[in-house]
């Protein structure tokens, strides 16, 4: 009798979290490193349903600049619900190996408060699974530093950027507007 009381609960837990996999978008399934922290970000738990802009960062890039217009728009867009995420790469060779020096630039060189994780792959084979569904939706993956991808409340890439373009660009504020304006995300029946 009590094996069966355990049970239920379980077979609760369990279905509930095949229920949530199921609404969580490919793009955000897994997890990854807050930069200098303890902390692991759940993709899924944190942004789904959220509109993102998702840019791969290198500390020591000449688009590193691009930092401080990028919190402007964290700054200008949070309170409609916009998350900005922040990956540090050194894919291109322009990333410190110390994760303090990387935080230091984000952080006080550029008052960056939106998330930023640890430095990942963001090309190839060995890129995360949000920069290899960020690459497949867009068919775009980043070909340098300071790519960037806004994408709906779905998890659907609404748009991508190169480098070249700046963060305060008509048409990067356009597409940040239309993944603001994109339907919720549905729930499973």
């Amino acid at each position: 009798m009590l094996m069966r009381w355990l049970a239920v609960p379980a077979l609760l837990v369990a279905f509930t979290g095949l229920a949530q996999a199921a609404e969580c978008p490919a793009l955000l399934q897994g997890s990854l490193p807050k930069l200098r922290s303890n902390e692991s970000i759940d993709l899924c738990q944190r942004f789904a349903g959220k509109p993102l802009v998702v840019v791969n960062t290198a500390s020591f890039c000449g688009f590193a600049p691009q930092f401080k217009s990028l919190e402007a728009l964290n700054q200008r867009y949070k309170e409609q619900g916009l998350e900005v995420i922040g990956v540090p790469s050194n894919d291109f060779k322009q990333e410190s190996k110390d994760g303090a020096e990387t935080a230091k630039v984000c952080y006080v060189n550029y008052g960056v408060t939106f998330t930023m994780t640890e430095p990942q792959k963001v090309r190839g084979d060995d890129a995360t699974n949000l920069f290899k569904v960020l690459g497949k939706q867009s068919e775009n993956p980043p070909k340098w530093n300071f790519y960037k991808y806004v994408v709906d409340r779905q998890g659907k890439v609404v748009a991508s950027f190169s480098s070249l373009t700046k963060p305060d660009d008509p048409d990067f504020i356009a597409a940040v507007e239309k993944a603001l304006a994109s339907p919720p995300l549905a729930s499973a029946p």
